[in-house]
């Protein structure tokens, strides 16, 4: 007789950042889709993808020297200029994929940029890594797209994480996250 009881994994509330960009929406849609360019808005990593984001393709964010990838994902929605969703997987973690949403909203002064946080199971270390990086997220999104360039505190935060880089999990190298293997996420 087999006694284990199924346990449901529970999910974290919806976590939603918001920030007031002032820039024609064209300009911060160009800049949140860029491919094969450091992002200091995705802590310095570079965006990777076979043929480019739509629905369906894998991404990985990955270090600008190629050796590591951070987060893996496969694009769910992708709505010029105004949606963009995907899932998302930090390779240092065993926790399953949640979900990260961009929303661009015109309104009078800029755009509305809102990053969206769904499926997070609570309590993992992914919930934790997206609680502290949704506002940096947001925050060093609005400086790069209005003045071209991090905050002098953003630049401070990136500099001490590419100090990091040697501690990075074996896990997270390149070479264990192939897109036949993120596609399959």
């Amino acid at each position: 007789m087999n006694t284990e009881e199924k346990t449901e994994t529970k999910m974290a509330e919806k976590a939603i950042y918001k920030v007031l960009i002032n820039a024609p929406i064209e300009k911060v849609w160009s800049e949140l889709v860029k491919t094969d360019e450091v992002l200091p808005f995705f802590f310095g990593a570079v965006c990777k993808t076979e043929k480019g984001l739509a629905v369906g393709a894998p991404f990985a964010m990955e270090t600008p020297n190629g050796a590591f990838r951070s987060v893996v994902g496969k694009v769910l929605a992708f709505d010029p200029p105004h949606r963009y969703s995907h899932s998302f997987k930090f390779t240092g973690h065993d926790d399953p994929p949640c979900i990260v949403t961009y929303e661009l909203k015109e309104v009078e002064g800029g755009v509305e940029f809102s990053l969206i946080t769904t499926n997070v199971p609570e309590g993992t270390k992914t919930q934790q890594g997206m609680a502290q990086g949704g506002k940096f997220i947001v925050e060093t999104f609005k400086a790069v797209v209005e003045t071209g360039r991090p905050s002098f505190g953003g630049r401070m935060m990136l500099g001490m994480m590419g100090l990091f880089q040697p501690w990075t999990p074996k896990a997270s190298q390149t070479k264990n996250w192939p897109f036949d293997k993120i596609s399959k996420l």
